[in-house]
């Protein structure tokens, strides 16, 4: 079937009657969309706010009073007047008739069904429930294809709703496309040996059935915490606290930071940290980096190209495979989580006289490629993996609903002290917010003063590509920041004609950042990532710390680095880089 472009109206007001009800809409809108919007359940599995409409589930069905044929609501367009039948005899019976054909050999390895982008369980779809024998993760029947160690996909939960498809090749990776046809069609992998994913897991975050997931460190996490002779630590990647209350219909962009420092500690967390802490050592090292190159450009030394930043691994997986001459660009400085808990089990167990190896550091993450990035080999030290779990924003939220820890109705508590975060650290999680917060500290590094106006508005916003320049004394510094794969390449070929076009650029793989990494909760709508990313920005706005060299924890931590040898210094604060080959 042909895709029919989202189309969200004219702007013009009309009124349409859904079961008689008279609803407002848009001239051009879905009826799916104007039915949702006002309380009418349907079910959708094909269809996603910010992709095209495929109208291949069917499950969406409607009647038009006066007609006898049944349509789709996802193509069905709001026009003056339009009657709309949602739940009669006929549409009933197709629904259920398609759902069984959708979930006749559906194995569920979870009783979630995500309810097209609406999460939902098999048994609130009510009429619409259909049977399926669950089976276990290690049923040794199954084939399930692992992507890296961030993903999974599972092609017995497969309905080929094309939605992982479309969202790989709507941010410009095209690893995944759809095999075979008719009723045989399932989702493939790209066999090019020069393609590959680059495990953002934004597919994760776009399939309706879980049939594609992040691969899971739940029951690891949960074993940690009941082990006595363990010490786990728990920290929070910026995105989490202004996204983690959809998985209880708490609007997007609310900040409920407090109460997760107060469910960490439920959960029996022995230390509730940040990786916020862990960004404001990014940001330390990384504008360093960043003042000392451009010191060396601006005394007429050789600097070829801008620096990258290197603290997306999707990115970084996309430079190494794609692009490994970009590698000696992007800066040394390690990832946020990987930084903070190199510093817990190193300052930090030595401050509190604990093993390190006792230490379990788990990092809340919105992203899949966290779990990928906290395998590598090259980051340990001292024969230690700086992070040993990462849980997905969704991960956590299963795991506090099981134990049935109602989130946002908790008091609120604090982090514990060397956790201390600064405002800077905590806007990583948009797109453009690494760039902010390494400018504050390199513009006091460059001046000895801070910036007259911290909010740096030109690198803000959800567009996939942004420039701007920055004066720092009597010198312009080139900026850009750039997310999704499919917005860099013109950045690339820009570069290559004129190597000093920028200083400094910021990537990330997801739309909008990490605030729209894939593993937020569903629905991962752009407009429910721009609501995320106000909550973020709301939030440094209205903090006293804003700058991570203000930091007491992260100044306690660099004069404690001062008195390392050089080579443990350098294990704790730098990393490399190596050429990947397809699935590294």
């Amino acid at each position: 079937m042909n895709k029919i472009p989202l189309d969200t109206g004219s702007g013009k007001k009309v009124t349409v009657y859904l079961n008689g009800q008279a609803c407002d809409a848009q001239e051009g809108e879905t009826i799916l969309t104007v039915a949702l919007r006002n309380g009418f359940d349907i079910p959708h599995y094909c269809t996603h706010p910010d992709l095209p409409i495929d109208a291949n589930c069917r499950t969406c069905l409607v009647e038009i009073e006066g007609k006898e044929d049944t349509v789709t609501s996802c193509t069905l367009r709001a026009s003056e007047g339009l009657r709309v039948l949602l739940d009669t005899p006929q549409v009933v019976k197709l629904r259920r008739e398609n759902m069984e054909l959708l979930f006749g050999d559906y194995r569920a390895n979870s009783p979630r069904i995500r309810h097209g982008y609406w999460s939902r369980t098999l048994e609130e779809i009510g009429h619409y429930r259909v049977s399926g024998t669950r089976y276990k993760r290690d049923d040794p029947q199954r084939e399930i294809h692992k992507m890296g160690t961030a993903a999974e996909f599972d092609p017995a939960l497969c309905i080929a709703c094309n939605k992982c498809v479309e969202i790989c090749q709507y941010i410009g990776i095209c690893h995944l496309g759809l095999e075979g046809r008719g009723s045989k069609t399932r989702v493939g992998f790209n066999p090019d040996p020069a393609n590959d994913c680059i495990y953002c897991g934004q597919c994760t975050a776009h399939c309706p059935v879980e049939a594609i997931r992040e691969q899971s460190h739940l029951e690891e996490v949960a074993a940690a915490l009941r082990d006595p002779d363990k010490i786990v630590i728990v920290q929070s990647a910026p995105s989490i606290r202004t996204s983690i209350g959809e998985g209880w219909d708490v609007p997007a962009g609310t900040d409920l930071t407090g109460q997760l420092f107060t469910a960490y500690r439920m959960l029996g967390f022995d230390k509730v940290f940040d990786v916020n802490m862990g960004a404001d050592i990014t940001t330390m090292v990384e504008a360093q980096e960043l003042v000392e190159r451009l010191r060396k450009k601006w005394d007429g030394g050789l600097v070829s190209g801008p620096m990258f930043t290197s603290c997306c691994p999707g990115w970084v997986k996309f430079a190494e495979f794609y692009r490994p001459d970009l590698l000696s660009n992007l800066t040394r400085a390690r990832s946020p989580h990987i930084h903070s808990a190199c510093a817990y089990k190193s300052w930090w167990a030595e401050k509190a006289g604990v093993d390190p190896k006792k230490i379990v550091v788990v990092s809340i993450m919105p992203c899949t490629s966290k779990k990928y990035e906290s395998t590598f080999e090259h980051l340990m030290f001292d024969n230690m993996k700086p992070v040993d779990y990462v849980l997905t924003t969704r991960e956590l939220i299963s795991l506090l609903k099981t134990r049935d820890i109602d989130l946002p109705h908790l008091d609120t508590s604090e982090v514990d002290r060397e956790g201390t975060y600064s405002g800077a650290g905590l806007i990583y999680g948009a797109s453009g917010g690494v760039m902010e917060s390494a400018l504050r500290t390199a513009y006091f590094m460059l001046t000895g003063q801070n910036m007259p106006r911290l909010e740096f508005e030109p690198v803000r916003g959800f567009e996939g590509s942004k420039r701007a320049s920055v004066k720092i004394g009597d010198r312009t510094v080139n900026v850009g920041v750039v997310a999704m794969p499919k917005n860099i390449w013109p950045l690339l070929r820009e570069i290559k004609k004129d190597p000093n076009v920028l200083d400094y650029v910021e990537v990330m793989a997801c739309p909008g950042g990490c605030i729209g990494g894939g593993g937020q909760p569903i629905p991962n709508t752009f407009a429910t990532v721009k609501k995320r990313i106000a909550g973020l920005y709301k939030i440094d706005s209205s903090m006293t710390l804003r700058t991570a060299h203000e930091n007491p924890a992260v100044k306690e931590y660099f004069e404690w680095i001062k008195t390392q040898p050089e080579a443990k210094k350098n294990a704790l604060l730098y990393r490399t880089f190596s050429q990947k080959k397809k699935g590294e």
